[in-house]
């Protein structure tokens, strides 16, 4: 069996938290994103005045964790671990 590459780990973590809590960005912090996830945070909380702002964060969170959970382990560290891809 092979190894998974280094940070493979992290993808199921971080892609249930998208699904689940994306409008939070939790999962942003799992992959090391602290701006974007400072980011989503604060769109979420100060949003919920006026709703739009965590509905908005919550489908990027839902369309991102299917975006990670949906690559492969090589696909999923080229991207996001060694690549540092912020965004989708």
């Amino acid at each position: 069996m092979s190894e998974k590459p280094a940070g493979a780990e992290k993808k199921i973590v971080a892609g249930i938290l998208g699904i689940i809590l994306g409008g939070l960005g939790i999962h942003k912090f799992i992959l090391g994103y602290t701006k974007e996830g400072i980011i989503m945070l604060l769109v979420c909380i100060l949003g919920s005045i006026v709703v739009v702002g965590p509905m908005v964060m919550g489908i990027i969170g839902l369309i991102e964790g299917i975006l990670y959970l949906t690559k492969s382990d090589e696909d999923f560290v080229a991207t996001y671990i060694n690549g540092k891809k912020g965004w989708f």
